[in-house]
């Protein structure tokens, strides 16, 4: 039989040329480090380049490698069922996506009946959201939290709090309330002004009624902003009582990633009204799904609505070895054991280097930010910067992050252990004192 293997060229010299002349200017932007990078190959927590360089990751390719790069029982799920019917359309029954559907209801708060709609990204579900709060209630205003991000697509763009994630011609009727960063959040620390905040803006700057509120358990792009006690369930209050819906963005902050919950929300005893999700559920394969109350996703059954590769039922079976994956290699006790070592690290390199004003978070989802200042908390985006790349000779992968990019964003594949934390600390320590 011919070989019929697809021939690349791997060379940094001709994927750039290639990017250059064919990448439209749109997909130009999202470049991280000052000189590109080649990735070719992936196992755990670790990444190599296509000169053989051995990175850890601790970015997880935007938050989407959950349980580790090509792990051996997603990969083989994956490809069991590639073999057999690559795909099939919704139109048609599957059992694939239906008992996905089944295992993730069964991650849900108990005592409701919930239901699932798979769709392709992270960004469709939020749109799907936005459309069944509004279809629900009857009511278009939603809010949403400043330096929030929910995705690229238009109407995800409207809900994102970030100027630098916002284009032209975004769809209208989002109010945006101050996000309870209890760094610099505009109020200070502490939860109530926050909330106070979210009543003052339903009746300033709504009609009165709103269809939702949409809030990432913990900001991402944002810089890893937890939700301080008692606000997420504080917001759907307030959200309900003004005819809404509490949305709650679990793309980054799911699957056990903080540690202590699966959800995040749960961290608040908050049952939402609809979950989106995505990203950490594929493990690198592309899927993304809403998950309501049977009563919410109801009224959404007198329109057409449908996703082409939605409930793809290749990328179907690589979310149920995830989810069996976090389960049998305890990967979310791991995430807190591990990542409660790392935040104790990064603690350490707090008091050793002045350039770090804040380190939070919780879990593997864990953030620096850099201030040219501690007393006035004024970013210092270069010096973030400086620090990044210095992180790359460190063969370390991780983002910059935040409103202001003055944010080290940690994100790493759940599998990242104990061992790899004293090696993580040290390269960090290494990078802060190159650039000081």
């Amino acid at each position: 039989m011919a070989d019929h293997k697809l021939s690349t060229d791997w060379s940094l010299e001709a994927t750039s040329k290639r990017r250059a002349k064919y990448y439209a200017a749109s997909q130009s932007k999202f470049v991280p480090f000052a000189d590109p990078i080649v990735f070719k190959k992936g196992h755990g927590q670790y990444l190599w380049d296509n000169e053989g360089n051995k990175y850890t990751d601790l970015l997880g390719m935007n938050v989407c490698i959950s349980v580790g790069h090509s792990h051996p029982r997603v990969v083989a799920a994956a490809m069991e069922q590639a073999q057999e019917l690559t795909h099939c359309t919704t139109m048609f029954y599957h059992p694939m996506p239906a008992q996905l559907a089944e295992e993730l209801s069964a991650t849900m708060p108990k005592g409701h009946e919930w239901v699932v709609h798979f769709t392709n990204s992270g960004a469709e579900a939020v749109d799907l959201a936005m459309a069944m709060a509004r279809t629900y209630t009857g009511n278009l205003d939603l809010l949403a939290l400043r330096t929030a991000y929910h995705g690229p697509t238009s109407a995800a763009q409207s809900l994102t709090g970030i100027s630098s994630w916002r284009h032209p011609g975004m769809p209208g009727n989002v109010a945006f309330v101050a996000e309870p960063n209890q760094y610099r959040g505009v109020f200070g620390p502490g939860t109530q002004p926050y909330l106070d905040e979210i009543d003052r803006t339903i009746s300033s700057a709504t009609s009165g009624r709103i269809a939702g509120m949409f809030v990432e358990s913990v900001q991402g792009y944002g810089g890893i902003i937890e939700m301080p006690p008692g606000y997420m369930s504080g917001a759907a209050q307030r959200v309900r009582a003004a005819g809404g819906l509490y949305v709650a963005d679990e793309v980054q902050s799911g699957f056990g990633r903080t540690g202590d919950q699966f959800w995040a929300f749960e961290a608040d005893d908050v049952v939402p009204d609809i979950v989106v999700m995505a990203k950490g559920l594929g493990n690198g394969f592309p899927i993304g799904a809403v998950v309501a109350r049977r009563e919410i996703a109801q009224p959404m059954a007198e329109k057409f609505m449908f996703h082409t590769y939605g409930a793809n039922p290749t990328s179907c079976a690589a979310a149920r070895a995830v989810l069996a994956v976090i389960r049998d290699e305890g990967l979310q006790e791991n995430a807190k054991i591990v990542g409660a070592a790392l935040l104790d690290g990064l603690r350490d390199l707090q008091q050793r280097h002045s350039v770090i004003g804040d380190v939070r978070g919780s879990g593997l989802m864990l953030a620096i930010e850099m201030v040219k200042d501690r007393s006035t908390k004024e970013p210092d985006p270069d010096v973030t910067a400086a620090v990044f790349e210095s992180c790359r000779t460190q063969r370390l992968i991780l983002s910059k992050s935040g409103p202001f990019q003055s944010v080290l964003r940690m994100v790493p594949p759940l599998c990242l252990s104990i061992d790899d934390v004293s090696a993580v600390v040290s390269g960090l320590d290494r990078a802060f004192s190159e650039i000081s």
